[in-house]
């Protein structure tokens, strides 16, 4: 099975809101990752704005619209539905899907924080009108809190939400979780809450699909600095790997969020690509 990767050259050579150029060096620092016989390259198609229109409000994408980096938000969701169908089809084992100002603090009507598209929504609703799949879990382990994603699944029991942000919150019926991991972790001590909080929930909850917005703000001396390390993304991803695999035939969509420090995406994602399509 072949672990697929979603890119557009159009992410690269850009100030990006919030995250800035960071992948100005890919997919070239990817090549030889991609020359693995079970990795594939794909490009980012723009989403179909019909689809946006389903989860967003017309105020809101009028908006977004009008601005620089909207076709940089239309690839960055295209990408994450095209990687949510082929995953669900069979197509592909699991999914790295990179993204620009598109993610988690998108909702319905209000978007801000470098993310200005729902990308979860569009993909989640897709599957659930051509598919008829209900059941998907979120994993959002981003310094920041995931208000745009909470905002669009609340009150959807068939969507766990996890966010490991700055709070500890449990609602809609046990379904929308916030976990506070505080300002300064360690790597063991993090792993230990996605152990207790996400993976022991999701074994209850049993998601067809596990989406993940996975950002590297986190990482020590980047802007949402809490003392990690850029192997502890590594490991992260190992965790959920695993969890997919017992729990949905490793049916697992990785999202690209915050974080703004080219080197540590250039040492951590051709790393997390490789062990996505590893045979364990």
């Amino acid at each position: 099975m072949t672990t697929g990767v979603f890119f557009s050259r159009i992410f690269k050579g850009r100030d990006w809101p919030i995250i800035g150029d960071k992948f100005r060096n890919f997919p070239e620092v990817l090549r030889d990752v991609l020359e693995l016989p079970n990795i594939q390259l794909f490009e980012s198609l723009p989403v179909d704005e019909e689809l946006l229109g389903m989860v967003h409000t017309s105020e809101l994408l009028e908006q977004v619209r009008n601005a620089w980096y909207y076709e940089g938000a239309l690839r960055a969701v295209g990408g994450c539905v095209q990687a949510a169908e082929m995953v669900w089809n069979g197509e592909l084992k699991n999914a790295f899907v990179f993204t620009v100002a598109a993610g988690h603090h998108a909702g319905p009507s209000s978007a801000w924080g470098g993310t200005y598209l729902s990308s979860l929504g569009p993909a989640i609703r897709y599957l659930r009108e051509k598919y008829r799949v209900r059941r998907f879990a979120i994993l959002d382990t981003d310094s920041h809190h995931g208000d745009g994603d909470r905002a669009m699944f609340m009150g959807d029991h068939d969507v766990l939400h996890v966010c490991f942000c700055s709070s500890n919150i449990i609602e809609d019926d046990g379904t929308k979780i916030d976990v506070d991991v505080g300002w300064k972790t360690a790597d063991e001590d993090y792993l230990r809450l996605v152990e207790k909080e996400f993976v022991s929930r999701v074994r209850g909850f049993q998601p067809l699909m596990i989406f993940h917005f996975l950002g590297h703000d986190t990482c020590e001396g980047d802007y949402g600095d809490r003392g990690l390390s850029p192997n502890f993304f590594i490991e992260l991803v190992k965790v959920v790997k695993k969890c997919s695999e017992e729990v949905c035939d490793g049916r697992y969509v990785i999202l690209t969020g915050g974080g703004s420090r080219r080197d540590v995406a250039e040492y951590v994602f051709p790393r997390i690509i490789k062990l996505l399509a590893a045979d364990d």
